[in-house]
């Protein structure tokens, strides 16, 4: 079994290198949080402005290019294979390992665990090829499931669609596992937001008991379905958590149900110091492990005893790649897969 730590390097980093692995990683959380309102607020002034032929023009296009995120996206080999993911790599650093391989004959849906703050591990492991996962999997082609909201925002759509982004519409899911017989695979963090409510350090507890939907959309297409767990992905930020019963709680959830973001509370360090509190994520290795496919027939109107029985394989398959792997990625023995 691999080692989920990074090598200890034989020979200091340079301080520019530091200084790029740093700004890498803090350019993927303003892109996270800010660039997506910002870039929609540029758009509606520019309205008021000599430049309102640029937001016209780009509002002609969104209208032409409105359904793209349901049929596939649009994704970019050359911007998701590029020299700066390294660098958002290296900091933590993020790292990926292959437990199995994923026959390009079939197709398939990655099952993501845990969602985190910002999903860290995906993008580094799954939505960016530098931890080699297009070599790993050689004649799949991945797409990235994510929440419909964002890819409607401009221009911060045709980043993350270059990314290999789609949406996670059932309409889009359905289109990606029919377009093509077979290499298809479909990443979906089966968590959702609500999960990134449980992404707190040292805690591995996930919203799985009752989500079936990708149980369900398994079997209408005969894709095999693959756990993927990414250890590390709740220690990357500290953050503030509160117990279920609480108002604060409950205005989470409510704020969760109306807009499809949890409201966590989280922070990091500072950029240009480790002892102070910032936006910056802790430097905390990511470890991604890709389970093994379990087979699923194909079943167009598959029953509640058939979607039942693959819910539990799958968990037990995912408790089993947890146990198996979470020694070497510094989990205590002690600690237990939770499924609420």
């Amino acid at each position: 079994m691999e080692d989920c730590k990074a090598p200890v390097s034989t020979s200091p980093q340079t301080s520019w290198k530091q200084c790029l692995n740093i700004l890498g990683a803090y350019q993927h959380v303003m892109t996270f949080l800010f660039i997506g309102p910002s870039l929609t607020l540029l758009t509606i002034f520019l309205l008021f402005t000599k430049l309102w032929w640029l937001s016209v023009l780009y509002g002609v296009w969104l209208i032409i290019d409105w359904d793209t995120p349901q049929k596939g996206g649009r994704s970019s080999k050359w911007f998701r294979r590029c020299m700066f993911w390294n660098y958002v790599r290296d900091y933590f650093p993020i790292k990926l390992i292959k437990t199995a391989e994923l026959p390009p004959d079939r197709n398939y849906i990655l099952c993501g665990h845990p969602h985190g703050i910002m999903n860290t591990g995906p993008l580094g492991n799954l939505a960016t090829g530098s931890t080699g996962f297009f070599d790993l999997f050689p004649g799949l082609h991945l797409n990235l499931a994510a929440l419909s909201t964002l890819l409607y925002l401009p221009i911060y759509r045709d980043y993350l669609m270059a990314l290999g982004l789609c949406s996670v519409s059932r309409q889009s899911l359905d289109f990606l596992l029919s377009s093509r017989p077979s290499g298809q695979a479909v990443f979906i963090v089966v968590g959702g937001a609500h999960e990134a409510l449980d992404a707190i350090p040292g805690v591995h507890r996930l919203t799985l008991r009752n989500r079936k939907g990708f149980v369900r959309l398994a079997l209408r297409h005969g894709a095999s379905l693959v756990p993927v767990y990414s250890f590390g992905e709740n220690d990357i930020f500290r953050v503030k958590s509160f117990k279920e019963g609480t108002w604060q709680y409950a205005a989470q959830v409510t704020f969760k149900k109306i807009t499809g973001f949890s409201p966590c509370i989280f922070w990091g360090r500072s950029l240009f110091s480790p002892n102070s509190w910032g936006l910056l994520p802790l430097p905390k290795p990511i470890t991604t492990v890709v389970g093994r496919p379990i087979p699923v027939p194909q079943v167009l109107q598959p029953s509640e005893d058939q979607v039942n029985h693959y819910h539990q394989l799958y968990m037990r398959e995912l408790q089993q790649l947890f146990e198996e792997h979470k020694a070497s990625c510094g989990v205590p023995a002690s600690e237990q897969l939770t499924f609420v």
